[in-house]
């Protein structure tokens, strides 16, 4: 009677599609928002340790924008804000001999890089951490003492809510009418577009990339609006738009920024300035979205090589790193995704679980678990380690996951580790759970249903625990006659995290599922009598078990 229902809820309701990586939702979590900005320092030392000094070009292009800023008579002293690996401070010095530049940034990675320039020299330069957000400017270089500021690409990277405190710092080492020389990111630039279909957005305007560095893109009127409320009044103020071609990729990038001088008028002369207004379009034509057909802009240069252009804003980047694993006397090699993109990636299918290390390891030594069986893997995820190991004992293979990212990579870890015959034994199947559509071309591959399935770290997410045991049991086998280790078998391999037990095994309970056997490390089990527990060695397997709260649960049918 309790099928029946079940089978007319089927019948009545939509099929539910679940996976087992939360849905996508608008922007960043209030959560990843206050590690973001905890952790800023952290992620842009990442960034410098990565990319060292090749990530901007030097920016040979200062003296042709704003040449009378830093020339004229006496020792200019300059301060550049977010110095980076210093490809501002050294054209300055090399073009104006005579500057002495103050060069400060957050990382130290970076400091580290402007120190040992080819270049550096303590008489023209001092290069220093400094976060402008929360330490004190004045600590370091003397108040008022500051001809120009330069803001190259750097104001971006903090919150917009910091912002005013970053201008109140340089305030207070810049002379009266001394000028902040300005360039950053613009509203309606490629990266932006890009940002917005990934969901990436922390606030309006302002993003998280991939590797957990930030950045706001501005409008001329809230530009014009944060600098004149700290006393910067605009001198010069530009949109700039530039098509950056990549040939070889056949990539063509609209790039828009912002390019600005400000003056500190210290209360005095604090009118609006009528000839920033005549200077407003020094780049390009006032428009908030760049014309399709508009000619490129080449008296402007982009501060990034080209490589890096195009690998950070405008094509597919090298973001996944390769694991190695032993298991069985086999080396696997797997492609997954880096860990410095993990934290952006809402697909939990594109990383390497410790569930799936464990498991995989134990049909490494374990092949009787699935000789000869028709095998079913849920939540493959891209590694496919367990499906890859089970394949060489079972007369069936197929690996399933619900994220078609996951799906592609899976393909090429399988391609680059088995040969035939196994290669063509392992079927890779897209699988939604409680999608009856992909249910239904699984079940037309095999009919006769699957005596062993797994599922490892694919328990957590509390939306899904009913469509997972509802496709379990539309997918195993209904042979009930074999003894109870070979019975067909749902095996989940798992760290107990918003699920408790109690919630799996109703769950189990509701699909016709009864827990036979389980083990968590340094749990007391009836050895005798523990299926699960004849899988350990007495010895020597204590490095495939990362963490202690690894759990295994042995489900068969009632």
């Amino acid at each position: 009677m309790e099928s029946n229902t079940e089978n007319n809820v089927k019948q009545q309701q939509p099929a539910q599609r679940i996976q087992i990586y939360p849905p996508t939702t608008s922007g960043v979590s209030p959560f990843w928002i206050a590690k973001y900005e905890r952790d800023a320092k952290k992620y842009w030392d990442q960034f410098y340790r990565r990319h060292q000094d090749k990530f901007f070009k030097d920016r040979h292009y200062l003296d042709k924008e704003w040449d009378q800023y830093f020339s004229g008579s006496g020792r200019k002293v300059i301060l550049e804000v977010g110095c980076g690996a210093g490809n501002a401070v050294f054209p300055l010095i090399a073009t104006y001999p005579d500057v002495f530049v103050y060069a400060c940034d957050f990382s130290q990675r970076a400091v580290n890089l402007v120190k040992a320039h080819k270049e550096f020299n303590e008489t023209h330069v001092s290069a220093f951490v400094c976060d402008l957000t929360s330490d004190d400017l004045g600590k370091h270089i003397s108040p008022a003492s500051v001809d120009v500021v330069t803001m190259i690409f750097v104001l971006s990277a903090v919150s917009p809510e910091k912002m005013p405190l970053v201008l109140q710092n340089i305030k207070k080492v810049l002379k009266p009418n001394g000028y902040v020389l300005f360039r950053d990111y613009a509203v309606g630039d490629l990266a932006q577009e890009r940002f917005s279909t990934k969901d990436q957005q922390i606030s309006e305007n302002f993003y998280v990339r991939g590797d957990g560095t930030r950045a706001f893109y501005f409008s001329k009127e809230f530009l014009t609006s944060l600098f004149k409320e700290q006393g910067l009044d605009a001198e010069e103020l530009g949109l700039c738009c530039k098509q950056v071609e990549n040939r070889a990729r056949e990539l063509v990038m609209n790039r828009r920024w912002v390019q600005a001088v400000f003056r500190y008028s210290d209360g005095v002369n604090c009118a609006p300035s009528s000839e920033a207004l005549s200077k407003s379009d020094l780049c390009c034509q006032e428009n908030i979205k760049p014309k399709a057909d508009a000619e490129p802009i080449k008296d402007f240069v982009v501060d990034m090589s080209e490589g890096m252009a195009v690998e950070m804003f405008g094509a597919p980047t090298n973001d996944t790193e390769v694991i190695e694993i032993e298991l069985g006397g086999c080396d696997i090699k797997i492609k997954v995704l880096s860990k410095e993109y993990q934290h952006t990636c809402k697909s939990t299918g594109l990383m390497l679980w410790e569930s799936a290390r464990l498991m995989a390891a134990i049909l490494a030594r374990n092949p009787s678990i699935v000789a000869g069986k028709r095998v079913l893997e849920l939540g493959a995820g891209c590694g496919g380690i367990c499906s890859m190991v089970a394949v060489r004992s079972a007369s069936i293979m197929v690996a399933t996951d619900g994220d078609r990212k996951a799906l592609e990579l899976l393909n090429q870890n399988i391609t680059s580790n088995l040969r035939p015959p196994y290669l063509a034994k392992l079927v890779m199947k897209k699988l939604e759970w409680g999608n009856q559509v992909d249910i239904d071309a699984i079940k037309a591959m095999n009919n006769e249903g699957f005596e062993v399935i797994i599922g490892t770290d694919v328990t957590y997410i509390p939306d899904a625990i009913l469509p997972l045991f509802s496709t379990a049991r539309e997918l195993i086998s209904s042979n009930k006659s074999a003894e109870k280790d070979q019975a067909p078998a749902l095996i989940l391999c798992h760290i107990f995290r918003r699920v408790d037990e109690p919630s799996l095994l109703s769950a189990a309970s509701r699909y016709g599922f009864r827990l036979v056997d389980k083990w968590a490390k340094g749990s007391p089990t009836n050895e005798s009598q523990s299926l699960i527990s004849s899988w350990f060695p007495e010895n020597n397997f204590e490095e495939h078990i990362p963490t202690s709260a690894l759990n295994i649960m042995y489900f068969q049918l009632d």
